[in-house]
């Protein structure tokens, strides 16, 4: 592909010769000829000009013997330029043998159904879904155009995906809640979970992770929303939009979560507490209590960041502060038992 024609894709500016042939895409330090890279920061410009890439991506013009294409987001074009040169290859649409189909299921066009497919009664999948082997999609539930599900994924009964919705290898969706209550022997009881899985368009659940039906009602997943490897959703929580829950974060019951919220690796959030719009917990946060819009926590349990941040910093210092007041004790119970005489 030209490299004018790849300026033309991502609606840049071109800087240089137009004319050189792209094969492919690299990061900064990989970019060789024929390469086109992305400059996130003015600080690698000096990496940029040791490499032989024939074209960068820029937000402003840099002093650089390389061709650029100026573009609001560098990172964003990179990423639909990635898209364009290695397109994920899909198998050729249609049911397999092997694949098990229940009664009145209603499949849309050019929707792939692959070997060990397991369909359940009245299930509906529209048009261009994909869906790899060993799936297994109980009765009635519902999936929208352009979703892919991995393999081995599984839709519990009742389950409803919107639309372009990617599941990940081994991803749960619908399994019962954790909800139990004791009995008059002291034994563990179980509460029937008659709720179902609501997730909307454009969502991405990692592999292996799980987001468990309501007891009553709908746990809900809402539109543009990604959840990385191993995450658990408990029953009943609802996810705003476009939220980013990464690798081994865990919500318990009945959470609520406003649009726009990021939880970073292995942050727990308590039951029943609710995140504003735009919240940011740090890395192994635990969030006990609600918190208001627009505020980034850390700590467990989780406390503003900046007080976080002196928390942490007085911690290694602990130790020896004790011992000064263990010191200091000491030097007062001296004088208080040996007063001064006068």
């Amino acid at each position: 592909m030209k490299l004018e024609k790849v300026a033309e894709l991502v609606d840049g500016k071109l800087i240089g010769d137009g004319s050189l042939e792209i094969s492919g895409l690299r990061g900064i330090e990989q970019a060789g000829e024929g390469h086109v890279t992305f400059l996130s920061k003015k600080k690698f410009v000096d990496v940029l000009n040791r490499s032989q890439t024939s074209a960068v991506l820029v937000k402003e013009e840099v002093d650089t013997h390389v061709c650029q294409i100026i573009v609001a987001s560098p990172e964003l074009a990179f990423a639909r330029l990635l898209r364009e040169f290695h397109p994920e290859s899909r198998p050729m649409p249609g049911v397999h043998d092997r694949a098990m189909i229940g009664k009145n299921v209603k499949l849309g066009e050019q929707v792939t159904l692959s070997a060990g497919v397991y369909i359940g009664d009245n299930v509906e999948i529209a048009d261009h879904a994909h869906l790899y082997p060993g799936v297994v999609v109980g009765d009635r539930c519902r999936i929208g155009s352009h979703s892919t599900l991995y393999p081995n994924v599984t839709l519990y009964r009742d389950t409803e995906l919107g639309c372009r919705v990617i599941l990940h290898a081994g991803v749960v969706i619908g399994a019962d809640g954790f909800g139990y209550t004791l009995d008059e022997k002291g034994a563990h009881y179980k509460i029937s979970q008659i709720g179902r899985v609501v997730i909307e368009d454009d969502v991405e659940i990692g592999a292996n992770s799980c987001v468990d039906r309501a007891a009553m009602g709908t746990t809900l997943i809402k539109q543009g929303t990604k959840i990385d490897n191993l995450v658990q959703v408990a029953h009943n929580c609802t996810v705003g939009e476009h939220s980013i829950l990464v690798a081994q974060v865990g919500l318990a019951g009945s959470c609520t979560l406003g649009h726009h919220v990021v939880l970073a690796g292995q942050v727990g959030v308590a039951d029943h507490v609710t995140l504003g719009d735009q919240v940011t917990l740090t890395a192994r946060s635990a969030a006990l209590r609600n918190i208001e819009s627009n505020k980034v926590y850390g700590g467990s349990p989780a406390v503003p960041l900046g007080e976080w941040k002196k928390y942490v910093t007085v911690l290694p210092k602990l130790p020896d502060l004790a011992r000064k007041v263990r010191d200091l004790e000491a030097r007062l119970n001296e004088i208080e038992n040996n007063p001064p005489s006068r």
